[in-house]
């Protein structure tokens, strides 16, 4: 009678460590193959790469605006170009000839 009992509780044990198992599989498969799983991490991934890729980009126009400022902080003449280039001012006595843009008709 006794042995049934242990019998009964070893089967039991068995069944509940088989169901947590198939439990935490079940689990693991929902949460790797969801939105948030693998598929999301190589999402965020490139995502990152994108986001470095635009960073990089950036700190570069940031570096040649800076060597721009430079120039024109050290070169008098040259802000005088841009000045003129920009507001499309003319010294007195100079000729501007307005030529068409190309490609276009």
């Amino acid at each position: 009678m006794f042995q049934g009992i242990g019998d009964m509780k070893a089967r039991l044990s068995r069944f509940a460590y088989a169901a947590a198992f198939l439990l935490a599989a079940t689990y693991a498969v929902v949460t790797l193959t969801g939105p948030s799983g693998i598929a999301g991490l190589r999402d965020k991934q490139r995502q990152v790469r994108a986001g470095e890729a635009r960073t990089d980009s950036l700190r570069k126009d940031i570096e040649r605006t800076r060597k721009r400022i430079q120039r024109l902080g050290a070169d008098a003449s040259e802000q005088e170009r841009v000045v003129e280039e920009r507001l499309k001012l003319v010294h007195p006595g100079e000729k501007v000839y307005m030529l068409p843009e190309s490609g276009k008709k």
